[in-house]
C-alpha cells in the first residue's frame, strides 16, 4: 500500500517541531502533493497531528537499480522502491536485505548510493532517471546524525553512581533515531530527528574531543535515540575516540536499549573501546514491553525485549572485569506495577546482585501527557524492593535528585 502524510488541523498546535526535526523530502510537512509517505512526521508529531492516509498508485517514474531499469509509483521513498521490487526490508540486523530500524533518516543504517551520494532510503524519494546502487562503494565511511553535544552533569544509566550530581561529570552526545517508538520519549526531539548534519567516524570523535576538553571530564558518553542502530559507525567511532584519548583517564561510555547487541556486537565494542555501558531493561514482561516501548508488532518486540536481557547476561558474564556496567530500568505506576518491579530486579540479581541499577521515574513527556511523575516516597518505595530482592546497588531518579545506594 501507498501513504501520504496529512495534517489534522483540529491537532495540530503549531509548535513547529516538524519543520524544525523532520527530514521531509517535500516543499514542507503536509504539503500532500510532494508527499513520498515516508512516515518521518507521523512518528514525530508530539500531538499526533501527522495521519498516514492511503493513496492510489498515480504515474510510474523509470529508475535503475544496481544497473537494472525498473518502474515504480512516483512519490514513494528509495525503502519502498527497493521492496516493491522484492528486497527484502527488516528492523532487526540480519533479516532482510535493507536493515531500516529508526525511519526518519537518522541512523543511516539503510543507506545506499543514490546518483553518487550515500542517503537514507527511508527518507529519500524516488525521482525519474534516478540511479541507486544498493551495494556500498569500497572505499565509504559510514554516517550518523548527531545532535546535543554537552557536558553533563548526571550522566546516564551506565554512568558510577558517585559520580553523579559532581558538576560536569561527562561530555554526551545523542545519536538520532532509534527502533523504539516510546510515547513517553523524554529524547524524542533527538528520537525522531533526521534533519542534523550526518558526520563520519572521525568526524564526530574530532567533536567529542573537544567536548571532552571544553568540560574538563574524563568521561565520553554517547546515547540516543538509540546509539547502537548502526554498528559499522559505532564501532569506528570508538575506535577513533581511543586514538584521540589514548590517556588511561579516558572512558568510552555506551547507553543503549540493548535490543540488538547480539554477543558478536558487544564483542566488537568492547575490542573497539567501550568502557562503560547502560543497557536499559523496559520491563519483564513482554506486554509491559510493548506497553513502554509503543511497539506494535509482537514478533519484532519478542526479539528485542529477548535480545536485551541476553546481552545484558553476556556483558556480566564476560566482561564485568572490565566494563562498568549500569542497568536501567522504568518506573511509573501507569506503565508497570511494583510487583512486576519486584520481579524484574529478581531477575537481575540473578544475573548479578551487584550490579549497579538506575531505576528512571518516567513523567509526562512527548504523546504521554496523562501520567503524573512518580513522588519522591514512590521511588523510595521502588528503592526498598529492589533492595529487599538482594540488588545492593540500586540508585533511583526523583524530581529532587538521586537516591544512593546507601539511602535511605
Amino acid at each position: 500500500m501507498l501513504y501520504y502524510a496529512v495534517k489534522n488541523l483540529e491537532k495540530c498546535m503549531n509548535c513547529g517541531i516538524c519543520e524544525e526535526i523532520v527530514a521531509c523530502s517535500s516543499d514542507y510537512v503536509g504539503f500532500v502533493e510532494k508527499c513520498i509517505g515516508c512516515g518521518a512526521c507521523s512518528f514525530a508529531c508530539p500531538y499526533e497531528a501527522m495521519e498516514m492516509k492511503e493513496r492510489e498508485k498515480g504515474k510510474e517514474v523509470s529508475m535503475k537499480v544496481n544497473g537494472e531499469k525498473i518502474s515504480v509509483p512516483e512519490r514513494i521513498t528509495v525503502k519502498k522502491a527497493l521492496e516493491i521490487i522484492g528486497y527484502r526490508i527488516g528492523r532487526f540486523p540480519g533479516e532482510g536485505d535493507i536493515f531500516a530500524p529508526c525511519e526518519v533518516g537518522g541512523c543511516y543504517s539503510c543507506a545506499v548510493e543514490i546518483d553518487g551520494k550515500i542517503m537514507p532510503s527511508c527518507v529519500t524519494g524516488v525521482k525519474e532517471g534516478m540511479e541507486v546502487n544498493t551495494e556500498l562503494p569500497k572505499e565509504f565511511i559510514p554516517k550518523r546524525a548527531l545532535h546535543g553535544w554537552m557536558g553533563h552533569p548526571v550522566g546516564g544509566v551506565g554512568t558510577p553512581w558517585w559520580l553523579k550530581g559532581r558538576r560536569f561529570i561527562e561530555a554526551a552526545v545523542f545519536a538520532c533515531g532509534c527502533n523504539y517508538r516510546c510515547p513517553q520519549c523524554q529524547n524524542w526531539t533527538t528520537t525522531y530527528n533526521g534533519k542534523e548534519l550526518a558526520l563520519t567516524p572521525r568526524e564526530a570523535a574530532v567533536k567529542m574531543t573537544a567536548t571532552r576538553r571544553k568540560y574538563g571530564v574524563d568521561r565520553m558518553a554517547i546515547s540516543g535515540g538509540e546509539s547502537t542502530l548502526n554498528r559499522e559507525w559505532l564501532v569506528q567511532y570508538l575506535k577513533e575516540l581511543k586514538k584521540l584519548n589514548p590517556d588511561e583517564k579516558a572512558r568510552f561510555h555506551v547507553d543503549t536499549n540493548a535490543s540488538i547487541l547480539t554477543p558478536d556486537y558487544i564483542d566488537e565494542l568492547v575490542e573497539a573501546g567501550m568502557s562503560d555501558i547502560g543497557p536499559d531493561l523496559k520491563g519483564l514482561r513482554l506486554e509491559t514491553f510493548m506497553r513502554i516501548t509503543g511497539l506494535k508488532d509482537k514478533e519484532l518486540a519478542e526479539k528485542y525485549h529477548r535480545t536485551s536481557w541476553k546481552a545484558v547476561k553476556y556483558v556480566v558474564d564476560e566482561y564485568k572485569d572490565k566494563v562498568f556496567i549500569g542497568v536501567g530500568i522504568p518506573y511509573n505506576r501507569d506503565l508497570i506495577s511494583l510487583e512486576e518491579i519486584h520481579d524484574l530486579g529478581s531477575e537481575i540479581c540473578k544475573i548479578d546482585s551487584e550490579i549497579q541499577v538506575c531505576v528512571l521515574d518516567y513523567r509526562a513527556e512527548f504523546r504521554r501527557r496523562e501520567i503524573r511523575r512518580p513522588s519522591y516516597w514512590e521511588m523510595v518505595k521502588v528503592w526498598r524492593t529492589l533492595r529487599d530482592v538482594g540488588l545492593k546497588t540500586v540508585i533511583c531518579q526523583t524530581s529532587f535528585g538521586h537516591i544512593g545506594p546507601n539511602e535511605p
